[in-house]
């Protein structure tokens, strides 16, 4: 976002009284953001869960002894009978086939295995996933409406064995709710993940069918296994599904898991060659001639199926539009530092040359320097004489904007030359702008605040470009001045890095966004033509910047322009600040919205400078964060190696980028080492507050002017901030107090 300094407040309004305490509510702007960040939350938290990653638990236990499992289950059929105290087994009859598909459903293949079992008319059970069910709806809603089976296979995936009765009942209900939600059903079927065939049972798998049969289900297993998550070719698949000497069987195959196309061409040979040997496909309670296992849930049951898979499908759809929102950002990150380094070579290539010059002759004409100012009392005695030290022939006009503590009366009793003093009520920035060009008596006005110093050379640099007669506005280089914070540090090294690399690409793409308020000049025939400056917005520097590129005019950048001001030191500050500029920047950009469809000019702008605007100032600072929301995510859930490598990529291009940035502007470079936790923290802070005004716009809000707190402690590099006198500081305090008095009574002078 392009630079600025702080700005005035509007006149003081009347205090609301208080609320009490129990009518207190939390604002709009600050309820919303927490409301998203825990909507957030949650549907990632889901994504993790429904795709394993969280609460996931992937071991597998070897084989042990089989001594505790009766015989009649290691020699017994595929299905096993535990309710009630049973322990019963039950073979498919011959010339029945029962196959059964773990794992799914799967969007790719399930689909394709449906499809084949269609086309021969055959039955077969499905042992879905929980966390597949509730993904893939629709699919276990298909398998229901053609005739099929559909049995548990947990929710996660997990070997039963090493788990608890607790953790075993909640991956079976969990696994209920997902077929609920999917088809309205629930199911008596069960197959354990990791299991084969019944002699195959132990003394660690044995008592979780035990138990499983207490909870109302049957377990089924298998005799013949195909083997296809091998993928041993599709002969073998089928050779290895194909039962001996017309025996019935249950054959073990998936439809999930990884590429399943050898499965589904076997199917698609296997299905016709055994159904001309007699066979049928039939599922399991069709081949056992038993009642159905399916029974159709109603009531509460069938709404909390019907609302968990909503959610899983909210949480899909979330996690989408994130991955899609990685993607844009990645794109404008990439394409933005690759533009700023490719366009900022080129302009101080163009304007470090030997011999280059805006025009055929410097300007030496006199120009006109306006301080706003509103309670700037610790700041602008500074700002004062540093304009003294100007190597640049100017007059100085301090319009002071109804301050209330002795703005005013320190400017004058400083008694120097070319500085004259107007008073106004207190009306805004703009309006003290407009009423300074009134008062300016040369053609050429710089325009900076009264928090701010500059250079001796800089008003010398800014006017320079005004030697070219297409410039009409020209964006100086405004520094951190109380970089010696962390904050300090941090806003320092984006408006090395994030503010003036963007102003080169922008110069050399003439489309300039913002002439900082801190530093900029004009030409005044520029600004009469476009109305001077606009209180239509609370970013008067971006729409009077527009305005002069839709009006034909040329808006550059002056490198060697330097103002130095002061920063917010305190997050509160530093968030009332990037409040107002993101909002005043989408105002702005509203107002001049018909410039898209203009010709001319204004069409340029519109086509190019507005998307650029759009795109690097609003969108990309919106969804940078996702870029740390995903290192979170993978740290957390994996993969955790690639995540790391992915952004510690981001952040080496980054810092490239900064250290850049700091050599063109001559910056040393051990600011830097703070670059990763800015990365870190202060992204975070810039996304919730470009979040608050999207909210404010998007609810009609209306945002106020507040005022910094200054400490004056600014100073150009190498001068010594002055500090007032005892008699001095005690004749400011008798004037604030003397200004509060008569405030009601002061009229605009000049």
């Amino acid at each position: 976002m392009a630079s600025r300094t702080s700005r005035h407040a509007s006149a003081p309004r009347a205090r609301r009284p208080e609320r009490s305490a129990g009518r207190r509510r939390l604002p709009m702007r600050y309820l919303l953001p927490s409301l998203i960040l825990v909507a957030l939350m949650a549907m990632l938290m889901l994504r993790g869960y429904v795709h394993s990653e969280i609460l996931a638990d992937h071991r597998v236990r070897p084989p042990v002894s089989y001594d505790q499992v009766p015989d009649k289950i290691l020699k017994g059929g595929p299905v096993i009978d535990t309710r009630s105290g049973r322990t019963t087994t039950l073979r498919v009859p011959d010339h029945r086939l029962v196959l059964t598909f773990d794992d799914g459903p799967d969007p790719t293949w399930t689909p394709k295995v449906l499809d084949v079992l269609k086309k021969y008319d055959a039955h077969a059970v499905f042992f879905v996933t929980g966390t597949m069910a509730s993904r893939y709806p629709d699919l276990v809603q298909r398998m229901v409406d053609e005739g099929h089976e559909v049995g548990l296979h947990t929710f996660n995936h997990p070997d039963l064995s090493y788990q608890s009765k607790k953790r075993i009942d909640w991956e079976l209900s969990q696994n209920q709710l997902a077929l609920a939600g999917a088809a309205g059903i629930r199911t008596s079927l069960f197959r354990p993940p990791y299991s084969s065939f019944s002699d195959a049972m132990d003394n660690k798998s044995w008592p979780v069918t035990q138990y499983i049969g207490t909870r109302g289900y049957i377990t089924v297993v298998n005799n013949t296994d195909s083997e296809d998550w091998k993928k041993p070719g599709v002969r073998t698949i089928i050779e290895n599904a194909t039962p001996k000497r017309g025996k019935g069987a249950i054959v073990l195959m998936h439809d999930s898991g990884g590429d399943r196309h050898q499965t589904v061409q076997a199917l698609d040979r296997l299905l016709p060659g055994l159904q001309d040997r007699g066979y049928k496909f039939q599922n399991l309670t069709e081949a056992l001639d038993a009642p159905s296992a399916s029974t159709k849930v109603t009531g509460l049951e069938l709404w909390k199926g019907k609302a968990w898979v909503n959610l899983v499908q909210a949480s899909e759809k979330t996690t989408d539009a994130l991955v899609v929102g990685i993607a844009v950002i990645g794109v404008l990150v990439f394409t933005r530092f690759g533009l700023m380094l490719l366009l900022s070579v080129l302009h101080a290539r163009r304007v470090r040359r030997t011999g280059f010059r805006w025009g055929p002759v410097p300007i030496t004409e006199p120009v006109s320097v306006l301080v706003p100012a509103y309670n700037e009392a610790k700041c602008i005695e500074n700002t004062v004489h540093s304009l003294m030290a100007s190597e640049h022939p100017i007059e100085i006009i301090v319009i002071d904007d109804g301050s209330s503590d002795g703005t005013a009366r320190i400017v004058e009793d400083l008694r120097l030359p070319n500085v004259r003093v107007v008073r106004q009520l207190n009306a805004g920035k703009p309006a003290a702008l407009n009423r300074g060009i009134s008062n300016a008596r040369h053609d050429l006005i710089v325009m900076m605040d009264g928090d701010t110093v500059f250079e001796p050379a800089t008003v010398r640099e800014l006017v320079q470009p005004f030697a070219d007669p297409t410039v009409g506005a020209v964006a100086g280089n405004a520094k951190v001045g109380n970089r010696d914070s962390l904050i300090g540090a941090w806003q320092h090294i984006e408006y090395v890095m994030g503010f003036n690399l963007d102003r080169r690409m922008y110069d050399m793409l003439r489309c300039m966004p913002t002439i900082p308020g801190a530093v900029g000049a004009f030409r005044r025939s520029a600004l009469e033509r476009v109305g001077g400056m606009s209180d239509d917005t609370l970013a008067e520097d971006t729409d009077i910047t527009i305005a002069m590129h839709r009006d034909g005019w040329r808006v550059v950048y002056a490198e060697n322009a330097r103002a130095w001001t002061e920063a917010p030191e305190t997050v509160q500050q530093l968030w009332s600040q990037r409040y107002r500029w993101s909002y005043g920047t989408m105002q702005a950009i509203w107002k001049h919205r018909r410039a898209v469809v203009e010709r001319g000019p204004s069409g340029r702008f519109g086509r190019v400078g507005m998307p650029l605007v759009s795109l690097f100032m609003i969108l990309a600072p919106l969804l940078a964060p996702l870029i740390d929301v995903f290192l979170l995510y993978g740290l957390v859930f994996g993969p955790t190696q690639k995540t790391i490598v992915a952004w510690l990529g981001v952040l080496a291009i980054q810092a490239v980028c900064a250290a850049y940035a700091f050599r063109l502007d001559r910056e040393r470079m051990t600011h830097l080492i703070s670059l990763p936790l800015q990365q870190i923290l202060y992204r975070q802070l810039m996304y919730v507050v470009l979040l608050q005004s999207w909210i404010t716009a998007l609810t009609g809000g209306r945002l106020r002017w507040q005022k910094l707190r200054r400490t004056g402690v600014v100073g150009a590099p190498g001068a010594i901030p002055r500090q007032p006198d005892r008699d001095s500081r005690d004749r400011n305090s008798n004037d604030r107090n003397s200004n509060d008095r008569n405030s009601n009574d002061r009229r605009p002078v000049g």
